[in-house]
């Protein structure tokens, strides 16, 4: 069922995503895609899943970046957003795009070596 708190983590995906976008931290100068955002019952907190496709340095550094940058990020969202509590942001590294990468190169692999060996 999607319901009004789908519809609020949604909203808030979709603008958290064009503010790290506008953002002008150095540190989170490589590919930032917000992969999902979860909201808690009260809205008071939100939980953002960040993909970053590069190094576990920069990984690392943009995660920096965006925990140094939460103040910031939570005011333009409530600037953007109509809420009543604008949720305090938790940022977590997610890899899925990263796996998925990396499986669809196996993928490849084999069937390349299949059409090799005919």
């Amino acid at each position: 069922m999607y319901d009004r708190y789908d519809r609020i983590a949604e909203e808030i995906k979709r603008e958290l995503s064009n503010v790290i976008r506008e953002l002008k931290d150095p540190r989170i100068g490589g590919v930032v895609s917000v992969v999902a955002v979860d909201v808690t019952k009260d809205l008071r907190y939100a939980k953002a899943y960040i993909s970053v496709l590069g190094s576990d340095e920069e990984k690392e550094n943009a995660l920096s970046g965006l925990k140094s940058a939460a103040g910031f990020i939570r005011r333009e969202i409530g600037n953007r957003v109509m809420l009543r509590h604008v949720p305090e942001f938790h940022f977590v590294i997610d890899n899925s795009i990263e796996h998925g990468i990396n499986i669809s190169k196996l993928i490849d692999e084999v069937r390349k070596k299949d059409e090799e060996s005919k």
